[in-house]
């Protein structure tokens, strides 16, 4: 009797770029649809963010702008731009939880792109920023926030908040190949976003008040820059600056973080 083995040439042969592609659609896909059978990532995608605008628009809004109207357009983009930066550790989240699941040892021993279980996943995971951000928005309109621009500078918004979701994630896709436990990833999420989310203009106009060294490290934040844009696109103000500086910082994070996670995804899968 024997066994059929797969020789491990026919395992390293390079995939064709169309054929890649297929398969990264395909478990994207797969990724998307896992949602329907787990009910509690749509709560995570959709309650959480509108709790938060809740709160801070009802419990922060009168004492720190005067009333909830006029703290929306401050608080709007910063709950939008804290939002995507803890929506980017369900990447990691997710990855580490396929790879000790044992997952990507099945997805190895399928005929596709090594890159396509990671590709797909961040695929995925954008889809759902851009849902979690249209949330927000919507529980803005419905509570009195209005888009001062036009559809143009939307989509801009849209885009550059996603395009900086993306590079940011890399930083929990490479602690995601780094540790054994999903639970893991979660807890960087909160030692490291909290922070990052909180010492900037996210929730406040200005750091006018705030001590000097404090308000210099909350001005030149990526996560200020990234917020100010957001604001700039949806309720007018100063966008390229902000936008140029936000995008420069998470290219330089991705272009630390992408080479390492990469180099730890080929020891791992």
């Amino acid at each position: 009797m024997t066994t059929a083995t797969l020789a491990p040439q026919d395992l390293s042969k390079r995939v064709a770029p169309g054929t890649a592609l297929r398969n990264t659609v395909t478990l994207a896909w797969r990724n998307l649809v896992q949602i329907k059978h787990n009910p509690m990532e749509l709560l995570d995608l959709s309650i959480q963010p509108i709790m938060f605008v809740l709160l801070f628009a009802y419990v922060f809004g009168p004492p720190m702008a005067g009333s909830v109207e006029a703290y929306l357009p401050i608080v709007i983009p910063g709950i939008i731009a804290q939002n995507a930066l803890f929506a980017g550790m369900s990447t990691g989240f997710g990855l580490n939880t396929d790879i000790t699941k044992g997952v990507f040892d099945r997805f190895r021993s399928l005929p596709i792109a090594r890159s396509a279980p990671l590709a797909g996943r961040i695929i995925a995971d954008t889809v759902k920023q851009a849902w979690s951000m249209a949330i927000l928005l919507l529980v803005g309109f419905a509570i009195g926030f209005r888009v001062e621009t036009n559809v143009l500078a939307v989509i801009g918004a849209f885009l550059l908040l996603l395009a900086f979701a993306v590079l940011f994630s890399w930083t929990s896709v490479f602690i995601a190949m780094k540790v054994n436990e999903p639970e893991k990833v979660q807890i960087f999420g909160f030692v490291v976003i909290f922070p990052l989310s909180f010492l900037s203009t996210a929730f406040i106009p200005s750091t006018k008040g705030i001590p000097g060294w404090l308000a210099f490290c909350m001005d030149n934040s990526p996560v200020t820059q990234l917020v100010e844009a957001m604001r700039g696109l949806l309720v007018g103000g100063p966008v390229l600056e902000h936008a140029w500086i936000a995008l420069a910082w998470g290219v330089g994070i991705s272009l630390v973080f992408a080479p390492l996670s990469l180099r730890a995804f080929k020891q791992r899968a």
